[in-house]
C-alpha cells in the first residue's frame, strides 16, 4: 500500500460494467481483484478474479485474467484463464479534459475443468471511446464477442454488447484527497440462438438490457469500484430465466 500510494501517479477511469479507453502508462503495472454475482432465476453464480496488468507504452496495455468459479452445484475451481490487450490508436487533450478511443481484444482458451468455464475457446473484439473531465465522464463501447464450439457439439451463440455510461464527480477534489465519482451505465446484450448438431436450440439466444448504476471511488493509486446491473427489458427466446441482478466490486492498484 505505502508503495502504491507514494508511486505519484494519477489513475485514470473505466466504468463498473462497461469498457473503457484507459490504458496504463510505459512499465506501469495494475493489479486488479474482482467480485462478481449473479442471479437468474433459481440459479446463481459468484466469480472472483485476479488480474495483472503491463503498460507496453502510453497506448498499449496487455492484461492477464485468472477467475475462480463458485456455483451452486459445487463445480468450484479455477475458470478459464485468459488474456486481453488494449490500444489506443487516437487521443485529444485540452484544458480540463481528455477524449480518446481504443481497439480492444481478448482470447480466452478452454483451460478450466468441466463445469467451471465455457467449455470453449472464445474471443472478444471491441471499440470504446471515452471523454473525461474534472466534472463530467461520458463511455461508449461496441464489442462481438465469438463462441466456439463445445466438445459435445453445442455451439453456444455469439454475442453483442453495447454500453453507454455517463459520469459525474459533483465536487472536484484535489490529487492527495478521496475522489467520488457516479456513474450510471445502459448496458445491452444480443446474443444469437445456439446450435447443437446442425439445429438451432429454441430456448437460446436473445436480447437483454440492464440500467447499472455505480460509484468509483479513488484516492491516488488505488480504485474501488461497484455497482449492480438490474434489468430494465428483455426479449429471450424459449423458456429461459431471466437475469435477476449482477453485481461486481473491484479493487485496483497501480505501481
Amino acid at each position: 500500500m505505502l508503495l502504491v500510494l507514494g508511486s505519484g501517479v494519477a489513475l485514470a477511469h473505466d466504468p463498473v460494467f462497461g469498457l473503457g479507453p484507459h490504458t496504463l502508462f510505459k512499465d506501469a503495472v495494475e493489479v486488479h481483484v474482482g467480485v462478481d454475482r449473479r442471479e437468474s432465476g433459481s440459479a446463481g453464480e459468484t466469480d472472483s478474479s485476479l488480474e495483472l496488468a503491463y503498460g507496453l507504452s502510453g497506448d498499449w496495455t496487455v492484461r492477464f485474467e485468472a477467475p475462480y468459479v463458485e456455483r451452486e452445484d459445487g463445480s468450484n475451481g479455477i475458470g478459464d484463464l485468459a488474456v486481453a490487450t488494449k490500444y489506443r490508436f487516437w487521443r485529444r487533450d485540452s484544458l480540463g479534459l481528455q477524449e480518446s478511443a481504443t481497439l480492444f481484444l481478448r482470447l480466452k482458451p478452454d483451460t478450466a475443468d468441466k463445469g467451471r468455464g465455457s467449455g470453449t475457446s472464445d474471443a472478444i473484439v471491441g471499440l470504446t471511446y471515452g471523454y473525461e473531465s474534472r466534472k463530467w465522464y461520458r463511455w461508449a463501447a461496441l464489442r462481438y464477442r465469438a463462441n466456439g464450439e463445445t466438445s459435445d457439439g453445442l455451439a453456444r451463440g455469439d454475442k453483442l454488447l453495447l454500453d453507454l455510461v455517463g459520469g459525474i464527480r459533483f465536487k472536484p477534489s484535489g490529487y492527495l484527497e478521496p475522489d467520488w465519482v457516479w456513474m450510471l451505465e445502459l448496458n445491452g446484450e444480443r446474443t444469437a440462438r445456439s446450435r447443437l448438431d446442425g439445429g438451432t436450440l429454441a430456448d437460446s439466444g436473445g436480447t437483454e438490457w440492464f440500467l447499472s448504476p455505480g460509484l468509483m471511488w479513488t484516492l491516488r493509486n488505488f480504485a474501488v469500484k461497484t455497482g449492480v446491473q438490474f434489468p430494465l427489458t428483455s426479449d429471450l427466446n424459449g423458456n429461459q430465466a431471466e437475469s435477476d441482478y449482477r453485481a461486481r466490486l473491484e479493487l485496483e492498484w497501480h505501481l
